[in-house]
């Protein structure tokens, strides 16, 4: 199973990276990791041998997160516009951009896969009922999936109005964090390794949430996007870098 869900991962990439050369839109490549990583996910649900109760949760927490987010994502991508940062790696790898693409998409599939890994080990866990730490980790879950739902209705809705053309977000949540999306993306990562206290392997599902941290904060989340904010909103957004938390949600600095 585990390498059928690697296989399907690559397939699913590299129909998105033949999409993206005909649309010129390398977007797409966020909609399917997410979708990746909800579809994996389901799968371990279904066709592993653990208890059918952890199964389920993780159906919901992994499976349902990740699906929720391809389509969110998906509706932005095909609605728009090649995003910022994916047209300024196309202009800088120049006649070499699809080719360093497909490596870039393929790249996407492995982590997505690897990212999956928790739902492994938790759908082959065994549970003779439902203890304490699996309604801890559904709880974790449901608060942070209610608040990255809250943050993502908050910037579309600032986006959709055309008089915010070129401004910062400082409505709701972004007032307080320049990336509470991501904050909550984190967060959820928790309820992997609470979950799976008591079963084989649990140990290394700590290592989960750091893993995250490290993409979002140093690596493809935040130094990315605060970039291209750069590029389009220049001085607005480094007075926002300098008064709003960079993740987790605080208060303002003078």
């Amino acid at each position: 199973m585990l390498w059928l869900s690697l296989f399907i991962a690559v397939a699913v990439m590299f129909a998105g990276w033949i999409w993206q050369c005909r649309q010129q839109n390398a977007g797409i490549v966020d909609v399917l990791w997410a979708f990746n990583l909800g579809l994996i996910a389901i799968i371990y649900a279904v066709f592993s041998d653990g208890s059918v109760m952890l199964r389920v949760l993780i159906a919901i927490i992994m499976g349902g997160w990740y699906l929720r987010l391809s389509w969110h994502l998906a509706r932005r991508v095909l609605a728009e516009p090649e995003d910022g940062r994916y047209r300024y790696l196309r202009q800088h790898w120049g006649e070499n951009a699809d080719q360093n693409l497909l490596w870039f998409f393929l790249a996407q599939a492995i982590l997505a896969w690897l990212l999956a890994l928790p739902a492994w080990v938790i759908a082959n866990g065994n549970i003779e009922q439902l203890q304490p730490q699996h309604v801890l980790a559904l709880l974790l879950a449901l608060g942070s999936f209610v608040g990255v739902n809250i943050a993502d209705q908050q910037l579309h809705a600032f986006r959709s109005d055309p008089a915010n053309k070129g401004k910062v977000c400082e409505t709701g949540l972004w007032f307080y964090s320049r990336h509470p999306n991501y904050f909550f993306e984190w967060l959820h990562w928790f309820s992997y390794p609470i979950m799976a206290i008591g079963l084989s392997y649990a140990g290394w599902l700590w290592l989960a949430p750091l893993v995250m941290l490290a993409f979002l904060y140093f690596i493809s989340g935040i130094p990315y996007t605060e970039q291209q904010a750069l590029r389009s909103r220049g001085d607005a957004y480094r007075r926002y870098q300098q008064t709003t938390s960079p993740f987790i949600p605080w208060r303002k600095r003078l």
